[in-house]
C-alpha cells in the first residue's frame, strides 16, 4: 500500500436506512462520512414499490424515491455517496488503530472508524417466475407489504418461527392464508406452531412447494406441487410471502467479528460497538428480530453516535499522552 492512500475519517460501509441515517449524524458531526453504497445501492427497499409504514410519510412513499431522498439528505451536509463496493478488509484491533477497505478489487482506503450497514439479503426458491413477479406480490416481508393484502387471499412459504410469526400477523387481517411446508413438519418452535394451527384462516400444507407463481403482470395465483404425492393443484392468490430465512451480508469481515452461527454481528449490549475498536455494526447485518427500516435507521444513529464518542475519547487519550511527556 502506497504513503498516498487516502484516509478517511468515518467510512460507512454499504448504503440504505442505516447507513444514510448513520451518514446524516456523522455528517452533522463534522465527521466527514465516506458511503460505498454496495452492490445494491439503496438496500432492500429498492425493490419495495410502496413503504407504507415509516414515520413521516402519511400517504406512503415509493421505496427507491424514499432511498433518493434519504441521500439527498445525507448529501446536504457533505456526505461522500460513492457507488463502490467493499470487498476486502484489514481492521485494527488497537484503540485508535487505523482501518483499511479494499474498494471493488482495486484500491485502498484507510479510515479512523468503519461503520457497517451492509444489511443482509432475503432468501428466495429461485423459481424464474417468482424473482418476475418481485415487487409485483411476491415480497419477503408480511410485515412491511401484508396491509397491501388486507382482505385478500395470499400465501406464505417456510416453517421456521419467522414463516409462523409471519403466517400469524397475515391471518389478522388477510382472509386466508395459505402456509407451504416442504417437509412434514415445520422447524419452528411448539408455541409458534401451535399459534398457528388454532388460526382458523390458514392452510397449513406440508409437503408442499411452489411449482410456479402464475401472473403476467402480478401475482394471480400458486402451482403447488405436493411433494409426496406428485399431485400439482393450483390456488388463486393475490401475495405471496417468503419466509425461509435471511442471510446477512458480512462475509467480508469474518475473521474479525464476533458473529452468530448464521453470520449476524453480535454489538455490545445497548449500543452498535463490535469486538473491535473503532468498528460499529447497524442495520441488518446486526439485527435478526426487526428488520424494518425504521430500527434500521434507529440503529443507524446510534453508530454515528458511538462512533463520534469514540473518537472524542482518542482526542482525550492524546491530550494525556501529551501532558504526560510535558511533565
Amino acid at each position: 500500500m502506497s504513503d498516498t492512500i487516502e484516509r478517511i475519517k468515518c467510512l460507512i460501509v454499504g448504503s440504505g436506512p442505516a447507513g444514510y441515517t448513520a451518514a446524516i449524524y456523522a455528517a452533522r458531526a463534522d465527521m466527514n462520512p465516506v458511503v460505498y453504497t454496495g452492490i445494491e445501492p439503496g438496500g432492500q427497499l429498492t425493490t419495495t414499490t410502496e413503504v407504507d409504514n415509516f414515520p413521516g410519510y402519511p400517504q406512503g412513499i415509493d421505496g427507491p424515491r424514499m432511498m433518493v431522498e434519504l441521500q439527498q439528505q445525507a448529501e446536504r451536509f457533505g456526505t461522500d455517496v460513492r457507488i463502490g463496493m467493499v470487498t476486502k478488509v484489514e481492521l485494527s484491533d488497537k484503540v485508535g488503530g487505523i482501518h483499511k477497505a479494499q474498494i471493488d478489487n482495486k484500491t485502498w482506503v484507510e479510515a479512523e472508524t468503519v461503520l457497517i450497514s451492509t444489511g443482509a439479503s432475503a432468501k428466495y426458491l429461485g423459481i424464474p417466475s417468482e424473482q418476475r413477479l418481485r415487487g409485483g406480490g411476491v415480497s419477503a416481508c408480511a410485515v412491511c407489504d401484508g396491509f397491501f393484502y388486507k382482505g385478500q387471499d395470499v400465501a406464505i412459504v417456510g416453517g421456521g418461527d419467522t414463516a409462523c410469526e409471519e403466517a400469524t400477523y397475515l391471518s389478522n387481517i388477510c382472509t386466508k392464508v395459505t402456509m407451504l411446508v416442504r417437509k412434514g413438519d415445520m422447524k419452528a418452535s411448539k408455541a409458534m406452531q401451535h399459534r398457528v394451527e388454532k388460526a382458523k384462516n390458514i392452510d397449513l400444507r406440508y409437503y408442499s412447494e411452489i411449482d410456479e407463481v402464475l401472473g403476467e403482470q402480478v401475482v394471480e395465483g400458486l402451482r403447488i406441487l405436493n411433494n409426496k404425492t406428485g399431485v400439482k393443484e393450483e390456488i388463486k392468490i393475490t401475495g405471496l410471502f417468503i419466509a425461509i430465512g435471511h442471510k446477512p451480508n458480512t462475509d467480508m469481515f469474518k475473521g474479525y467479528l464476533d458473529m452468530d452461527e448464521i453470520g449476524y454481528i453480535i454489538t455490545k449490549p445497548k449500543s452498535t460497538k463490535t469486538n473491535y475498536p473503532g468498528v460499529f455494526a447497524c442495520g441488518d447485518s446486526q439485527d435478526k428480530e426487526y428488520r424494518q427500516a425504521v430500527t434500521a435507521a434507529g440503529t443507524g444513529c446510534m453508530a454515528a453516535l458511538d462512533a463520534e464518542r469514540y473518537l472524542g475519547s482518542l482526542e482525550g487519550i492524546l491530550e494525556n499522552e501529551k501532558e504526560a511527556v510535558a511533565n
